[in-house]
């Protein structure tokens, strides 16, 4: 009897350790910075990108595995610790130009998960292989790349490259992850009086190229200034020009109408141009008549007689009584 007492207690001890099981395993939660895919017997259904409360079969039949939707950052060659601090790998981001210069380069990778599928079943270590991938793309770029190039103003075109053969790599792969970004963090010689000598070729380049700014902004300057000049002198010789067709216009007019007086009474007309040019030209000139053999008859002094003030009225009738 108590051998059957046992046999229940530990079938209803199974039966309500199975309705926990089934409980607790039919239903789940994705988060909206989650996605999720279903397992049925280890085949991956599709990825369950919807947050809130789902249900599925329960365990053994279906699990699932979450998966973040965020963009993760791969730092390669250093790592920051617990205390905050950087600590750097110079073993791992050591390596060479290809003009043969040894530099230390490392950089941050920013990456998804596209394919829950692909990551969860493609690779046994995705994460591994995007580091070694990374260091693969960084490595073939730097030692294509000449020293003046990772060291100065070549950074940006290799960032572009590095994400671009990481990029090709990671889709040969198939690993379900997808680069979103490479940033290069530093590049520098791992000798101290070397790195010293090319910051001083990089200040001097700076100050090369403010130099350069200079005087394109100061050559700028003189031809605006120069323009302006040109565009004054043009418009007042324009003004002048302008003038003088007026004034010979007016010069023709004037001699349009003394020649068409001249042909009614030339004589009279030829005597008064000659009177009107003798007082242009000799404005203080004293006047004489002359008789036909050249002898002096008279003179005629008609400038002070013009000047003088003619006596009143009453003192030539009193003269003229006398």
């Amino acid at each position: 009897m108590s051998t059957r007492r046992a046999s229940v207690a530990a079938s209803l001890v199974i039966v309500g350790v199975l309705l926990l099981i089934i409980a607790f395993t039919t239903w789940y939660t994705v988060d909206e910075s989650e996605q999720a895919i279903v397992i049925t017997f280890g085949k991956a259904g599709n990825p369950v990108t919807d947050s809130g409360l789902h249900f599925k079969l329960p365990w053994p039949i279906q699990n699932v595995e979450k998966l973040s939707k965020e963009t993760f950052s791969l730092q390669f060659g250093y790592k920051q610790d617990t205390d905050g601090e950087l600590v750097s790998y110079d073993k791992e981001t050591k390596m060479i130009t290809g003009d043969e210069y040894i530099v230390l380069a490392d950089l941050v990778v920013q990456w998804k998960i596209t394919d829950p599928e692909k990551y969860l079943f493609n690779s046994q270590d995705p994460q591994e292989i995007l580091h070694d991938a990374t260091s693969s793309s960084i490595r073939s770029v730097i030692g294509s790349s000449t020293i003046d190039a990772a060291l100065t103003d070549g950074k940006a075109e290799i960032e572009a490259k590095t994400r671009e053969l990481l990029t090709t790599l990671m889709t040969n792969y198939d690993i379900g992850i997808s680069i979103q970004g490479v940033k290069l963090q530093d590049v520098e010689l791992p000798n101290a009086d070397v790195r010293a000598a090319f910051t001083a070729v990089t200040d001097a380049r700076e100050t090369k190229s403010t130099k350069i700014n200079e005087a394109e902004k100061y050559k700028n300057q003189r031809e605006s200034e120069a323009i302006g000049e040109r565009d004054a002198i043009k418009s007042r010789a324009l003004g002048q020009k302008t003038a003088r067709i007026e004034q010979a216009r007016g010069d023709v007019a004037l001699f349009n109408d003394l020649h068409a007086e001249y042909k009614k009474n030339v004589a009279i007309t030829r005597q008064r141009l000659i009177i009107e040019t003798l007082e242009q030209v000799l404005p203080q000139a004293k006047i004489y008549i002359m008789n036909d053999n050249g002898e002096t008859l008279k003179y005629l002094p008609l400038q002070q007689l013009e000047n003088q003030t003619p006596p009143p009225a009453d003192q030539k009738t009193e003269g003229g009584g006398n």
